[in-house]
């Protein structure tokens, strides 16, 4: 498994109802992508909730790297080249991932933490794990995933949540504009 994020800032005054539009468009077209787990398309707005800009982004998990290699240097992520530049993609190895009962998602939850030199990595994972099992269970919950940085060293927990983004929910919160879901590869 792989999964990434990028993201695009854009400026305080950017009509975030192009964005909500554009994910509508593409994010039936990403339906029943063969490798695809999930993508979710996903902002935060200037002046709501914890959005100190507009920002637009996507968070992918593939059940296979090479067809989300195949993405990044094909024509489908073109598209994302020629309408915001080259983003700066975050990349993560996927640890553990929990489906939670809710059909669909409102919002994404992403948290981490820092690995400390020392740290005991074994018995982190291993409570992280029991965390991750604990976040699927609840109602609200749709999927949840627990991955590794391996370039800074850190867990990244990301939520995707049935419910309207909430501010006393942990980590930083995100509108999901669309929740596309592929056909997960048996290889």
């Amino acid at each position: 498994m792989f999964a990434k994020q990028y993201s695009h800032r854009l400026p305080a005054d950017y009509d975030m109802g192009v964005i909500r539009q554009r994910a509508t468009q593409l994010g039936p077209l990403w339906d029943g992508t063969e490798g695809l787990i999930f993508k979710a398309f996903i902002a935060q707005e200037h002046g709501q909730g914890a959005g100190v800009g507009n920002l637009y982004a996507s968070v992918y998990l593939w059940s296979d790297p090479l067809q989300a290699a195949d993405f990044l240097l094909g024509e489908r992520f073109q598209k994302v080249l020629d309408s915001f530049g080259r983003p700066h993609i975050e990349s993560w190895l996927p640890l553990d991932v929990q489906r939670g009962p809710a059909q669909g998602a409102l919002s994404l939850y992403r948290e981490e933490w820092a690995l400390e030199p020392g740290a005991d990595r074994a018995a982190r994972l291993a409570e992280e794990k029991v965390r991750n099992r604990q976040v699927a269970d609840r109602r609200d919950t749709f999927a949840v995933l627990l991955a590794l940085d391996v370039q800074a060293w850190r867990l990244v927990r990301i939520t995707l949540s049935a419910q309207p983004v909430a501010a006393e929910r942990p980590g930083t919160g995100y509108q999901v504009l669309y929740l596309a879901q592929g056909v997960a590869s048996q290889g």
